[in-house]
């Protein structure tokens, strides 16, 4: 005989309810009563003699009856045989002849054979008991419970990953949260990325182990893992070291959060730990001071070997941190996504800046100098364009430009009179004035034409002019030769 404690009585009933083991029938509950003071039920059952082994100090009871949990359906037989309880034998030799039944059936029972793990995370998510666990996008696993830190910071997510597949779960393996899709935007377009339909519904966990140069040490039972928020911080390189920065802004740092990243000319170098708002009575300002954690080793691995640079400089990271502040290293908000206004700390180096502060390394916490940033820059330069606008006298030039069109207008409607006058009085005048020119034209061209009678008569009157010239020349040719023949007369020719 044995005893099993539950808060209800759901399910069970004296002399019918079976107790089963593999669907085998190992015993019958006798009775059911409520237990001291009302907190729950005991239910007193007979086990067979032959599954008397079964009873050991973790073995575990349930209530079978049909469920809907997550992504499964469970004990639908129960519709028309009624509820019974399952038992699931331990692995403890210690024998045992009370137990605490479970509420909720076991995800996983104890002879599956696999391993089981502690994935340490801030909060659950959207996981859920009996969420699958995916390998390379097969299922290989569930998750089993949930359970909140000592210390209430964060949640333990117990899982059982089945084998064989649990000998690729190593020391350096890593577990994220593959709960619903991604959705990644970049030059190659828009990808989505999800575990399966489940997922979806009631969340999931993916692990992968990054590819390690010696052989991967296999993770013992209950090994505890860091659970991921995505797979992208999951198989990232991990940082062993960090330094503590604080960038103190002048300017609005809308669009920053936590997490935000540090780069360095496009290599993130850190993320930023605290956004935080400061007055300084001084100056009666306020400043927005942003704490960052930096990674050292993700900016030494591009440093070349070699070169005049101090010693420390090469292996201190707060002394190379100073000498490139010295050398014009500031900080500056960017904005790295147009449509969300999300921002990002730049780190770059400003010649024009260089040489202007000295640092001193052994401060803490270390502060970065910053700049202002592109858009407050551009805002700017459009509040001095705006009060140069501002300045001019736009109300008389206005006046000046309303005088100067209605002269204009004045002008155009005066020479739009003077063409109607000249249309009406000059053209009718210049146009008789050509018609008698024209007429004229005509009567000349009839005159000199060649066969016109004025030039038939004046070729005449030339040619008998010049037959009166060739007489006149002949005869001032003799009297030249015989002048005496004015007075004698002409004198006849004698005939020798």
């Amino acid at each position: 005989m044995i005893e099993i404690s539950f808060q209800t009585g759901d399910g069970l009933e004296a002399g019918k309810t079976k107790i089963k083991y593999k669907d085998v029938e190992v015993g019958v509950v006798q009775s059911v009563a409520l237990a001291d003071k009302g907190a729950g039920v005991v239910a007193s059952a007979e086990i067979a003699k032959p599954a008397a082994y079964l009873l050991r100090d973790d073995t575990r009871f349930w209530v079978v009856r049909p469920r809907i949990s997550g992504g499964s359906v469970s004990g639908l037989g129960t519709l028309l045989a009624g509820s019974y309880l399952a038992l699931d034998p331990g692995k403890i030799e210690k024998e045992r002849r009370k137990f605490v039944g479970l509420e909720l059936p076991p995800v996983v029972t104890l002879d599956v054979p696999g391993t089981r793990y502690v994935l340490r995370a801030e909060d659950a998510g959207s996981l859920d008991v009996a969420a699958p666990i995916y390998f390379r996008r097969v299922q290989v696993g569930q998750v089993v419970s949930f359970e909140l830190d000592k210390d209430g910071r964060g949640v333990d997510v117990k899982i059982f990953v089945k084998a064989p597949y649990d000998q690729y779960v190593t020391a350096n393996t890593r577990f994220w949260n593959a709960s619903g899709f991604d959705v990644n935007i970049d030059t190659s377009g828009v990808r989505i990325d999800t575990q399966s339909v489940v997922s979806l519904l009631v969340g999931g966990i993916a692990f992968q182990t990054p590819e390690e140069p010696a052989l991967p040490t296999r993770a013992t039972e209950n090994a505890a893992f860091r659970l991921y928020a995505d797979r992208g911080s999951a198989l990232k390189n991990p940082d062993y070291l960090s330094e503590d920065f604080v960038f103190v802004f002048h300017e609005p740092v809308r669009g920053l959060s936590v997490g935000s990243p540090v780069e360095f000319r496009g290599i993130e170098v850190g993320e930023v730990t605290g956004i935080f708002a400061e007055f300084d009575p001084v100056s009666n300002v306020f400043t927005s001071p942003v704490e960052a954690r930096f990674y050292p080793e993700r900016l030494r691995k591009h440093l070349r070997p070699g070169g005049v640079l101090p010693r420390d400089v090469m292996t201190d990271t707060r002394a190379r941190i100073a000498f490139l502040i010295e050398h014009g290293l500031r900080a500056q908000l960017r904005t790295s996504n147009l449509l969300t206004g999300a921002r990002y700390i730049a780190l770059d180096v400003f010649p024009q800046a260089a040489g202007k502060l000295k640092v001193d390394a052994s401060r803490k916490p270390f502060d970065v100098p910053t700049v202002a940033g592109g858009l407050p820059e551009l805002e700017a330069s459009i509040n001095r364009i705006a009060a140069k606008i501002e300045k001019l006298p736009l109300e008389s030039i206005s006046a000046d430009a309303r005088q100067a069109l209605q002269s204009l207008d004045r002008t155009l409607k005066g020479a739009e009179q003077l063409v109607g006058r000249i249309d009406r009085e000059l053209t009718p005048e210049a146009r008789a004035t050509l018609e008698g020119a024209r007429r004229s034209l005509a009567a000349m061209e009839v005159t000199l034409a060649n066969d016109a009678p004025l030039q038939l008569g004046l070729r005449s009157t030339l040619d008998d002019m010049s037959r009166a010239a060739d007489s006149l020349r002949a005869l001032v040719d003799y009297l030249e030769r015989h002048p005496e023949s004015l007075i004698r007369g002409k004198r006849e020719d004698v005939t020798p």
